[in-house]
């Protein structure tokens, strides 16, 4: 959120005290909240991971007893945890993306910035979904063969789980971009509005 600048005559403008962007605000239909829980279940995941390769690293050296399945289970779990944390990432407006031109029209045309942030969003919505259209059948497949990891009779672990968290992910991700579009073109109605208001 930009500071507020006095305009002509000392009045606060209300273009520039409008938020930049819909990151880090609460998200519509309390969506935000199911974004955190997402993203506390991966780092949920993640401590599990060290503990797990902790667990390991201390068998194999002190005791010439491996945990069995680390390989394999970091492998997994990595890709879920990527997912689950994707929509939160985004929420807080942390993708990586160039956005210098899109920095310059937030100062100088902030309700066509707006509108480029809608369009990004929804387009973002779209690849989502794309995604997530493609990936539907590898879950069903998985759980129909019984899909595994590891080898039979040392360790085996179901690849299903870690699918149903890329599929819950994108979901929310997809979710997350529609009503980060909302707010977006929400937003650049309001900023019209003021513009129109200050120049009458």
């Amino acid at each position: 959120m930009s500071l507020s600048t006095p305009a002509a005559g000392g009045a606060v403008s209300r273009v520039d005290a409008a938020p930049q962007d819909a990151y880090n605000l609460p998200l519509p239909f309390g969506l935000h909240r199911l974004t955190q829980a997402l993203n506390a279940l991966g780092t949920l995941l993640i401590i599990g991971l060290m503990l797990l390769i902790n667990s390991d690293i201390v068998g194999r050296t002190g005791f010439d007893a491996p945990v069995r399945g680390v390989t394999e289970l970091v492998s997994l779990s990595i890709v879920g945890i990527v997912f689950l944390q994707l929509a939160d990432t985004l929420r807080c407006g942390r993708f990586t993306r160039a956005d210098m031109l899109l920095d310059g029209l937030k100062r100088d045309r902030p309700v066509l910035a707006a509108r480029l942030q809608a369009l990004y969003h929804l387009l973002g919505a779209l690849l989502m979904a794309v995604i997530l259209w493609a990936a539907w059948p590898s879950l069903i497949e998985s759980i129909a063969s019984r899909e595994y990891v590891g080898a039979l009779g040392d360790f085996m672990a179901p690849v299903w789980p870690v699918r149903l968290m890329m599929l819950v992910g994108l979901g929310v991700t997809a979710l997350t971009f529609v009503l980060l579009a909302v707010m977006d073109l929400q937003r650049g109605q309001r900023l019209a509005a003021s513009t129109q208001g200050a120049g009458s």
